[in-house]
């Protein structure tokens, strides 16, 4: 990582919307400091070799970090990539610190849920994660652009679950592989999946478990997307192709025939002309 975040392109983070082009050059830093925040901590949580403990350890020096560089105090020079300037978009921008603690909040819970091998047991569970991992991203963006009233934020929260619901159906033969469950135990019982051991269930019962899955995502997605009306400008065009990419990745699920345990799904070069095209149509 470099000296500047902000000179870094935002495109390894899956929940965060990428401070492209169409980010307004006035929001560019903030977001990429807000980016670099969430990346590292992410990186703290799943890359390398560390044991459980020891990324535990790191999460709770970085929280640390994080209270010291919204009180104005000096974080420790581990990451200072990360807290110069986080400090100044907490300062200059007002932004609401308990959304970037719920951000590590998810993170630590991650780390922990696969040392004990913990899955989830329903929706319900699962959403109050995606509450503390993805709906922070969207809450904050929104706070940069003023758009604070109830029904856009409920709007974001829809949005941001989505896209972390997509990207759980979309990696499940990955997360598996991880030590990570995502797929609601009280889902898997329903389709006659093991939760315990769901790659090792019958293929069509685990198919129809991930059509389930799926549209409850896209369902989600198609309650957010009025929010595209109420964000202004060019970021506006953006959130379009966040929607518009999330629901064609669950085309490309549902082209697989719904087999996400073998076969990770990927956007291609073909579909950005009809990502295009749906986003003017909104």
């Amino acid at each position: 990582m470099t000296a500047n975040p902000s000179a870094r392109s935002v495109d390894h983070y899956e929940n965060f919307p990428v401070a492209s082009w169409l980010c307004p050059p006035r929001l560019r830093p903030v977001v990429a400091a807000i980016y670099w925040f969430a990346r590292t901590a992410d990186d703290l949580a799943d890359e390398g070799s560390a044991s459980p403990a020891q990324r535990l350890a790191a999460l709770a020096e970085y929280r640390a970090d994080l209270a010291a560089a919204a009180t104005a105090g000096g974080p420790s020079a581990r990451w200072p990539q990360v807290f110069g300037p986080l400090a100044g978009a907490l300062r200059d921008w007002r932004l609401p610190l308990p959304l970037l603690q719920d951000l590590l909040s998810a993170f630590e819970q991650d780390v922990a849920r696969t040392r004990d091998g913990a899955g989830y047991r329903d929706r319900a569970e699962l959403l109050d994660y995606c509450r503390r991992s993805a709906n922070p991203v969207g809450r904050l963006m929104l706070h940069l652009y003023q758009v604070e009233d109830a029904a856009s934020l409920a709007r974001s929260d829809a949005i941001c679950t989505a896209l972390q619901l997509i990207n759980f159906w979309q990696d499940i033969g990955q997360d598996l592989a991880r030590g990570r469950r995502y797929l609601p135990e009280d889902d898997c019982r329903a389709h006659g999946v093991d939760p315990l051991a769901p790659a090792d269930s019958d293929p069509g019962h685990r198919q129809a478990l991930v059509r389930d899955e799926c549209a409850w995502a896209r369902g989600l997605m198609l309650e957010g997307a009025p929010l595209v009306h109420r964000v202004p400008g060019r970021a506006g065009w953006e959130l379009r192709g966040v929607v518009q990419g999330g629901l064609r990745i669950l085309d490309r699920i549902e082209a697989l025939g719904f087999d996400t345990f073998l076969h990770r799904p990927k956007l291609r070069p073909l579909d950005l002309p009809l990502i295009a095209a749906r986003m003017v149509r909104m």
